[in-house]
């Protein structure tokens, strides 16, 4: 390895004369000569950076929380030791505060001819595609007292995916969604639209189930069993206009959005319907169409990771026009966006009964626990403030969900935790009310 600054210096002095050491202006113009020369002579047997070959691997994609590892093989095709320091820079949100430092700088040494693979760990914290900058090489002779710098690109991308936190609601959801289904043996089914079998009558079973003509056939009471309807079309659409950007916690309301979005799609395609996307402000940012249901939620998934709130005000007209022309059968439209009043009253309300009358409509808020928390205060002035303010806002999105109850939207007004097994659960509902 290369000789430290000091222990260099040290070695450089020891080959000088003592009679050149002592202070006179000959002795200090020799001692800086042969520390200059020192100098050259590091610097000229320093591995040159410009012939130095970058290669990238590793990981293209990660949920974000996870990490990611990215290698970086150096190749060194010259005839002289590479003794280097190398930054591999990337945007600052690909690691955590204060974590960069340490994930991002490497010590390397690479005989001629050879190679070595550098691993950069990346722990992102923040949704979208990561892009690494410039590989800067720091490259010592062999005291290292002297080194060459430069700079290459070598580019790759990672994609930082949503966490999909709400999978835990998954399996009991799937749960009640299979009694729904009639595979697991319940006393009363989930009634639906379409016959699934007869069976013999159990008390407490509704009698408007009961199955005249086939229990005079056979002597004994028999009831009809439903199950819900398959093959149903679902569009979810996301808001991402400027009341998507306020923060709930430490997320967006966009993230809560797409967590809920995410298991209602997973939640469906199990169910045996068709799901799509739309993703829309003033225009059409993302739209999922036509996948299978293998396909469904890594499209999802892949579609929603680079999308961010954009700080405009939502085109309603152009939303409405956008979810007709997508879903011209009969479907179940399902708008994650805010329960602000002037963007419902303004925008949304009078063009509802255009959606109303040809589709299913369930609109999905996330709520901020912090406003319930404002509303419960006491004890001091500002509390009370507080508690005022806190109040007011819980009135408004009452008044404002009751609007949209009165033209048929079916509401989910739930926080960050628990708005996506809020929204499962409405889903749910409608499969067995038959809505579906």
């Amino acid at each position: 390895m290369a000789l430290t600054g000091r222990a260099a210096l040290l070695a450089a002095l020891g080959s000088i004369p003592v009679g050149l050491l002592e202070p006179s202006w000959t002795g200090i113009l020799a001692v800086n000569g042969s520390i200059a020369l020192a100098c050259a002579v590091d610097c000229a047997l320093a591995a040159p950076v410009r012939g130095l070959l970058l290669a990238r691997s590793g990981d293209t994609s990660v949920r974000l929380g996870e990490p990611a590892d990215v290698h970086l093989t150096v190749t060194n095709p010259g005839n002289r030791k590479l003794r280097a320091r190398i930054r591999d820079a990337w945007p600052p949100s690909s690691w955590l505060p204060g974590t960069e430092a340490a994930a991002s700088r490497h010590e390397v040494l690479v005989p001629a001819g050879e190679r070595r693979r550098l691993t950069t760990r990346l722990l992102p914290t923040r949704r979208g595609d990561r892009r690494a900058d410039r590989v800067t090489i720091r490259s010592y002779g062999p005291l290292g007292l002297w080194a060459r710098q430069g700079s290459q690109v070598s580019p790759w991308t990672v994609r930082v995916l949503p966490p999909f936190a709400s999978r835990k609601h998954l399996p009991s959801r799937l749960a009640r969604l299979r009694e729904l289904d009639g595979r697991t043996s319940v006393l009363t089914r989930g009634e639906g639209t379409e016959f699934d079998s007869l069976r013999d009558y159990v008390p407490g079973d509704d009698t408007r189930s009961i199955d005249w003509r086939a229990t005079a056939r056979q002597n004994k009471v028999a009831v009809r069993t439903w199950r819900p309807e398959r093959d149903r079309h679902i569009l979810i659409c996301l808001d991402t206009g400027r009341t998507s950007a306020g923060r709930v916690g430490d997320a967006p309301r966009l993230d809560s959005a797409m967590d809920a979005a995410l298991l209602l799609a997973a939640l469906a395609t199990r169910a045996g319907d068709r799901v799509d996307l739309l993703a829309h402000d003033r225009r059409p940012r993302v739209q999922v169409q036509g996948r299978s249901a293998a396909d469904t939620l890594p499209s999802f998934v892949n579609a929603m990771a680079p999308l961010e709130p954009e700080l405009v005000e939502t085109d309603a007209r152009t939303l409405v026009s956008t979810i007709l022309r997508s879903a011209p059968r009969r479907s179940l439209v399902v708008l994650l966006t805010s329960l602000d009043a002037a963007p419902i009253e303004e925008g949304l309300l009078p063009l509802l009964p255009r959606l109303t009358q040809r589709h299913t409509v369930l609109l999905a808020s996330v709520a901020d626990p912090h406003v319930a928390t404002m509303a419960g205060a006491r004890g001091t002035v500002e509390a009370v403030y507080e508690a005022a303010a806190g109040t007011q806002t819980q009135s408004q999105r009452r008044r404002t969900s009751e609007q949209l109850t009165r033209h048929g939207v079916h509401v989910v007004d739930a926080t960050p935790d628990t708005l996506a097994p809020a929204l499962a659960d409405a889903y749910l509902a409608l499969k067995a009310a038959g809505r579906l």
